[in-house]
């Protein structure tokens, strides 16, 4: 039997090298994975492919041959970057998927994997559906060019959908967590900073909570994220679908930061900066819709998960 060949763009960043690493254990996948700016994969069962993939040439030539594409390559930053440089997310991010989806419509490619975000729905004390995004309502106002921009790439999703044989799977997820994620303060999300900050804290020091500690995040571990993408692949049978992959409920910042605290087996000291950018919002999403098309849950609990990602973070971060 053919192996099909698939291409990961972004192989290299935290939710790519995830994926990267358990599909080559696969034995129907010749796998391909994209770089840029950060070293190559090294590894035998992967083919490594540099390029810029907001160059057409570039995306033309990585995807030319390919069965299957997992969208992976994003530019992505914490809270700091929403709040001083909005633009950050949006440029970059809007010009790769436009390639990318035509170079995949002009391909013939049977699939495309594209992970979106949950930026685009409200604060909301109730778990979200799918169905429940409102174009018509507002976007919180950080979210706004982020938020657009994911809405965007996935109308453009469903637009190639329509004009050819290539399948999308649209993932709004949460807030992804786990190995190589980024663990630096500038660029990190709040469960990778606080990892950080926990773990390298000097004896008889504070850590310190960016903003009150009162917003709450849906948190999944990244193999439970990969496992949904491999369902997809297997079992989705429309054209085109969105589905949140998320945990299913939420954890206030708070809460999360005493948990990493205990989990470390640390005495830490708290202290709230109310003066630094924080994201002052409540999501956790409703996931019925792949728990019913696709037979996907969450299989790693957030304690679970912490513990895994304070033992990896320490045999592979260097402080």
């Amino acid at each position: 039997m053919r192996k099909r060949k698939v291409l990961i763009c972004g192989a290299t960043g935290f939710i790519g090298r995830n994926i990267a690493e358990t599909f080559i254990k696969r034995d129907d996948f010749e796998v391909y994975g994209t770089y840029f700016e950060s070293k190559m994969l090294l590894h035998p069962k992967i083919t490594m492919l540099h390029a810029d993939l907001t160059r057409k040439e570039d995306v033309t030539r990585v995807v030319k041959g390919m069965d299957m594409i997992i969208q992976a390559a994003a530019t992505t930053s914490g809270a700091k970057d929403i709040h001083t440089k909005p633009y950050y997310h949006v440029t970059d991010n809007a010009v790769m998927n436009s390639l990318i989806f035509r170079a995949a419509y002009e391909n013939a490619v049977s699939h495309v994997i594209f992970f979106s975000c949950t930026v685009i729905y409200q604060s909301s004390d109730l778990p979200v559906k799918e169905t429940d995004f409102d174009p018509n309502k507002e976007m919180y106002p950080s979210y706004f060019g982020v938020g657009w921009t994911k809405y965007y790439i996935e109308k453009m999703c469903e637009f190639y959908s329509r004009i050819g044989n290539t399948k999308y799977t649209v993932i709004r997820h949460s807030n992804i967590y786990g190995p190589y994620d980024k663990y630096d303060l500038e660029r990190s999300h709040v469960f990778g900073a606080t990892v950080t900050k926990v773990l390298t804290v000097k004896k008889n020091q504070k850590i310190t909570v960016w903003g009150n500690g009162e917003e709450e995040r849906d948190l999944l571990y990244v193999s439970d994220l990969v496992d949904f993408v491999r369902l997809a692949i297997d079992k989705q049978g429309t054209r085109s679908a969105v589905f949140n992959v998320g945990y299913g409920s939420s954890i206030s910042i708070n809460e999360l930061v005493k948990k990493i605290i205990a989990h470390s087996g640390k005495n830490i000291a708290i202290e709230y900066d109310e003066s630094k950018p924080t994201i002052k919002t409540r999501l956790c999403l409703d996931i019925t819709k792949a728990r019913n098309t696709l037979g996907w849950y969450p299989q790693v609990s957030l304690d679970e998960g912490i513990q895994k990602t304070i033992a990896w973070y320490r045999v592979n971060v260097t402080t």
